[in-house]
């Protein structure tokens, strides 16, 4: 016992230089259990005793701080003179000065963890949304002649509709000549929960190794830069991604995989994925065998989605799985990376669904699992 309290300095160093969970939280909960261990610690150690125990302290009357310092008050009226009068009768016999101290921090400790849980699990998420971009017209002028980035409000309206907060990121210039900037994109990595690459211009053939084979098929190669550096750290950071049409495509692309440039084109065996209805436009998808979207579809028989897209999926990335065909031609129209807890690509646009009618498949279940792997990956 003489090493009790060196000992005990000790564990809380390897604590502090492992940095557990306890540690990356608010600083007041991990100075409340470091100010418990040490105010029980200091009311039972004496370096000058010998056995390192202050005197008079046995098993049932360790000092303690808060509530319990009454219950030893109250000890010391039934006994006046303050002397020892040996473990409380509610002991074990065998019980030890450091087994009932342990047990004390034990409790303290599941205590604490009980509100730091409470306390993760209550704080709103944080979901960053990929910027679509507006480019300047040429010859243009006022508004039309800067680069815009913008939401189109129903993805953010979606995934809002789960409490959580939404926040746009814009590209980063590092290089930039009057706004120079230290972030990077890594750096919304690391402070948001998730990411949801929404919808938008064509996915550049060049992205894919692939020439354009017509003028108006070119995409955006800046938007793709940005998003696929986007992805890669959102990924390498352990966050989840949800990719929406063109953000599923990238998905894919950012895997080695490539696109069809047109279905119409491309496969004149394809039923038409894109028309002037635009949303109302609408088919069949089915999931295949072992696809993780059938468990939080079972009661649909034939799941409709809306239909916006004339490019897609051509041959697949590595480490992809495929979660949805469309029912007439089995064009690809979800996927999934295998390698992540959740990084996922949805070709239809389901922030829609709610105002095309209930006849549209209720796409909640997805988002759901996508912000509670953002919850459980937010450390």
């Amino acid at each position: 016992m003489h090493h009790l309290f060196d000992w005990f300095i000790l564990f809380c160093f390897k604590l502090l230089s492992v940095r557990p969970l306890l540690f990356r939280l608010p600083k007041a909960l991990a100075m409340q259990f470091l100010t418990f261990l040490f105010d029980t610690m200091s009311d039972i150690y004496d370096p000058a005793a010998p056995n390192g125990i202050k005197p008079g302290v046995s098993a049932g009357e360790i000092p303690r701080t808060g509530p319990v310092a009454g219950a030893a008050a109250r000890r010391k009226d039934i006994n006046p003179a303050g002397t020892d009068t040996g473990p409380s009768r509610y002991l074990e016999p065998t019980e030890t000065p450091w087994g009932l101290t342990w047990r004390i921090l034990v409790a303290r400790y599941q205590a604490l963890s009980g509100q730091i849980g409470r306390r993760i699990m209550q704080r709103t998420l944080k979901i960053g949304v990929s910027a679509r971009i507006y480019h300047p017209e040429s010859g243009a002028t006022g508004l039309r002649s800067k680069t815009l980035q913008y939401l189109e409000e129903s993805i953010a309206q979606w995934v809002m509709s789960r409490d959580v907060l939404v926040f746009m990121i814009p590209t980063v210039n590092n290089n930039g000549l009057l706004h120079p900037s230290n972030i990077r994109l890594r750096d919304y990595a690391k402070h948001l929960d998730g990411l949801v690459l929404q919808g938008g211009a064509d996915v550049a053939p060049q992205s894919y190794s692939e020439s354009a084979t017509r003028p108006e098929w070119s995409g955006d190669r800046a938007r793709d830069m940005y998003e696929l550096e986007l992805l890669h750290e959102f990924v390498e950071a352990d966050k989840p991604v949800l990719g929406i049409c063109r953000g599923c495509q990238l998905i894919n692309v950012a895997f080695g995989g490539t696109l069809y440039q047109d279905i119409a084109s491309d496969v004149p065996t394809a039923i038409e994925h894109v028309n002037d209805l635009y949303d109302n436009h609408r088919h069949i998808i089915h999931f295949p065998k072992g696809s993780s979207l059938a468990p939080m579809f079972k009661s649909q028989s034939a799941p409709l989605v809306n239909s916006i897209h004339h490019q897609a999926v051509k041959e697949l990335g590595r480490d992809l799985t495929v979660e949805a065909v469309s029912g007439a031609d089995n064009i690809i129209e979800a996927i999934r990376y295998r390698k992540a807890r959740f990084v996922m690509g949805l070709q239809w646009h389901p922030e829609f669904h709610y105002m095309g009618g209930d006849e549209l498949l209720d796409c909640t279940p997805i988002l759901d699992n996508f912000l509670r792997a953002a919850r459980e990956t937010r450390f």
